[in-house]
């Protein structure tokens, strides 16, 4: 017999902020990222999960919460590419981002992934990925960017080497560093 989560409160939900924060860069180019205010999106995605709490006060999951908030980031990313005039609003658009968020959400869960989880697994992994999204948060812009291009959105280093302007090398370089300072973030939390 399972035992219903408890609601989430507003503090649960902002243990989300970091997590949203990268999966929001992730999908929008560098060059809307001037454009569109991602921390405001991230903000207002909170927002509305928050409200949506007191219509629907139910437990969730950390996967059902986190699946949710990627849903509610999705349309709100959607509607703030679509208020640039970068694209018309359409069904399809918004599928298709939150289905990349999912994508980019697998991904930060493989860099973790050991197995088959049981329960207190999957909440000991569901915090490694919070802990996760923190940590890159919290490097330098140059390596967090190399990190999230490479690791969260699945580019090439070539590919990264001409969205920063630098060279492979210079890429590779950045990656060892960030994922080294990543590491001892990590270890230190």
């Amino acid at each position: 017999m399972t035992s219903t989560p408890e609601p989430m409160t507003a503090e649960d939900l902002e243990r989300f902020r970091a997590y949203l924060n990268v999966l929001a860069r992730a999908q929008v180019s560098p060059a809307l990222r001037d454009r569109l205010d991602l921390s405001g999106v991230v903000q207002q995605t909170l927002l509305e999960a928050v409200r949506g709490m007191s219509a629907d006060p139910r437990g969730r999951t950390e996967d059902e919460a986190a699946a949710w908030l990627r849903a509610i980031l999705g349309h709100n990313l959607a509607d703030g590419l679509r208020r640039l005039n970068t694209q018309k609003r359409d069904v399809r658009r918004v599928r298709s981002l939150t289905a990349a968020l999912d994508q980019s959400s697998a991904r930060l869960a493989d860099c973790l992934a050991d197995g088959e989880p049981s329960p207190s697994r999957k909440l000991i992994h569901h915090e490694r990925m919070l802990a996760v999204a923190r940590a890159l948060e919290a490097l330098p812009e140059n390596q967090r960017r190399a990190v999230e291009m490479h690791h969260l959105q699945g580019m090439p280093l070539a590919e990264i080497a001409a969205a920063l302007g630098t060279t492979r090398p210079a890429v590779a370089g950045l990656l060892h560093r960030g994922l080294k300072a990543l590491r001892a973030n990590l270890d230190e939390s």
